[in-house]
């Protein structure tokens, strides 16, 4: 069964910084892109950032480029998602997301991926 954990999620206030991680079981992890999403109450699902299988490249939504970073290491079969400078728009459920397709492109698209987490809150004060 193939499962993705998210963790490190918590409340933090504007201009801290924040680590998850997303541990992945039941697939061949270093076979595929992962990519973050998030979503705020009330709002559509909104691409974060993406990552090659080698970490070769990275990608990221506007909104958070130059302040957030993803990374992996495939022995672990874990990705991780390191947020810095957070805002109060930054508050939202944080998903990890495996793409569909063994060594697929990355992509800004929801219907590209096919395994999902749980999802972790981030909750930024002001």
């Amino acid at each position: 069964q193939v499962q993705l954990v998210e963790s490190g999620g918590g409340l933090v206030q504007a201009g801290d910084s924040l680590r998850l991680s997303c541990a992945a079981s039941g697939l061949d992890f270093r076979d595929y892109p992962m990519a973050w999403f998030r979503q705020a109450p009330g709002t559509e699902r909104e691409f974060v950032g993406t990552i090659t299988r080698t970490s070769s490249y990275t990608e990221y939504g506007d909104s958070v480029k130059g302040r957030f970073a993803i990374s992996r290491v495939n022995a672990k079969n874990t990705v991780y998602l390191q947020m810095n400078s957070l805002k109060p728009e930054d508050t939202a459920i944080y998903y990890c997301a495996a793409h569909r397709r063994r060594y697929g492109g990355t992509s800004r698209q929801l219907d590209d991926y096919a395994t999902w987490g749980q999802g972790t809150l981030v909750t930024v004060s002001s």
